[in-house]
């Protein structure tokens, strides 16, 4: 694995870290934090992906860009295009006032965001 590639890894891991122990809590769960770190997770691990194939990618934090990037490299992953749309919001909308995630969306995007970070393991070689 490219030494690039697996900075992406160990951020991406680090948003997984965090978006895990804020759901885990059972008093005080902070739902955007855990969306927005959720989503980071992912679009770290897209990148991650992407780096590893040689394919370019813009600064974006739109996962459905960077799915179509890697669906050169894993054209499977487009069962994934549902819950990567509803996940690029997650990157500003919850950072900001006027919306708040709700806990039960939190809880489906840390759920989601597992599903994905196991399929880019996998394709990266690495361990769950």
């Amino acid at each position: 694995m490219k030494p690039t590639t697996r900075e992406w890894v160990k951020k991406a891991e680090n948003d997984f870290k965090v978006a895990t122990q804020i759901i885990g809590r059972r008093r005080d769960v902070v739902a955007d934090a855990a969306c927005f770190h959720a989503q980071q997770c992912v679009e770290k691990y897209l990148k991650a992906r992407l780096l590893e194939a040689g394919i370019a990618f813009p600064r974006t934090h739109d996962l459905r860009q960077l799915l179509n990037a890697c669906l050169q490299a894993e054209p499977l992953w487009s069962a994934y295009a549902q819950i990567l749309d509803r996940m690029s919001n997650y990157a500003v909308d919850f950072r900001y006032p006027g919306q708040s995630a709700t806990l039960r969306e939190a809880r489906l995007a840390v759920k989601h965001c597992r599903s994905v970070r196991l399929e880019a393991r996998r394709s990266l070689g690495l361990r769950k």
